[in-house]
């Protein structure tokens, strides 16, 4: 079992999940429920197990997670009900939404809604120190990483790149596969965006001499006028023990999300789950920290379901009527 794995499972096991609930509480509800998380390395993989546990807990509903390549897949995997949950960046949801992105093919996605918010996803780079690579514009002509083809970094970072004029050799994996071919040298850099700390970077940083950088202001500037969704954020110098300084960057919120035809009091009660054990979320995955009902205005534009729109109303945070949509 490798280290993210083990990882996963123990927070599980923290959280205090012995076995499956019994019986749901309402017999309206579903008997278990699938929650599209992301590939092993990223935060996704691990958040969605504590959320997963605690709302298998709070329900009596099975939550089992399914390993996906990330937001991208998450959104059509729950707009075609083959699976309940998912977690998704909102600048993914929003390609998802108007049928953008070139993932999408044209196709709106409009069965999703909005549950909660979960946390920041910062965008940044980590490579070995001995490479000499300080900078983005040295990514010209190296080999560089981002996760699976369909997650948050897969989808941004190419079109980045484009955006600032750099070309690159990308190539797609799961987080843990990019961090060892780092390691062994395949790859110069492996650029990412994940919940904070990204474990996959923390591994690596125990096992070689690495480097992290990030975008220039100038470079902020110009990705922030591509695209608009992205949002300033920074890397704080804690995350990691070799960061020197704080690393100013863009990010995307990111949501969790559910089918429209979910039941209301499900929605509400998955809500309540998960916010009213922040403490436990924070226990699993220190990204938790952002999962606090204030961040419910992260979310500019994709409908809540009226289920978790009833919560936050109820603990007098405004949702506007325009978005809470069956």
């Amino acid at each position: 079992m490798t280290t993210f794995r083990r990882r996963a499972f123990a927070a599980a096991a923290v959280l205090g999940l012995a076995a499956a609930p019994a019986a749901a509480q309402n017999p309206a509800w579903p008997k278990s429920m699938t929650l599209g998380t992301a590939s092993v390395g990223g935060t996704y993989f691990i958040y969605g197990q504590v959320w997963a546990t605690l709302v298998s807990e709070a329900t009596k509903v099975n939550v089992s997670t399914q390993q996906t390549q990330g937001p991208n897949q998450n959104i059509i995997l729950v707009d075609d009900k083959q699976a309940e949950l998912g977690m998704t960046t909102m600048g993914v949801a929003l390609q998802a939404w108007n049928g953008s992105g070139e993932w999408t093919k044209g196709k709106q996605y409009r069965n999703v809604r909005a549950l909660f918010p979960m946390y920041d996803t910062p965008f940044h780079f980590i490579t070995l120190q001995r490479s000499g690579i300080t900078s983005v514009k040295q990514l010209a002509g190296k080999s560089v990483g981002v996760g699976p083809r369909a997650g948050t970094p897969g989808t941004y970072f190419p079109p980045m790149f484009e955006a600032l004029g750099i070309k690159t050799n990308i190539r797609y994996g799961g987080g843990s596969d990019m961090t060892s071919q780092v390691g062994d040298g395949l790859l110069d850099v492996f650029a990412f965006a994940a919940g904070l700390p990204i474990a996959a970077f923390s591994e690596l940083e125990t096992q070689k001499g690495v480097a992290f950088f990030s975008f220039t202001a100038d470079e902020i500037r110009t990705l922030r006028e591509k695209f608009p969704e992205l949002s300033p954020s920074v890397v704080p110098k804690s995350t990691y023990r070799t960061m020197k300084e704080d690393q100013p960057t863009v990010g995307l919120f990111n949501f969790a999300i559910i089918h429209k035809d979910m039941p209301e009091d499900l929605a509400y009660a998955i809500v309540k789950a998960v916010h009213e054990n922040h403490p436990r979320m924070v226990q699993g995955h220190a990204a938790a920290r952002e999962t606090v009902p204030e961040n419910v205005a992260k979310n500019g534009f994709l409908p809540f379901h009226p289920g978790a729109a009833r919560y936050y109303r109820e603990k007098g945070h405004a949702i506007p009527d325009n978005l809470v949509v069956r």
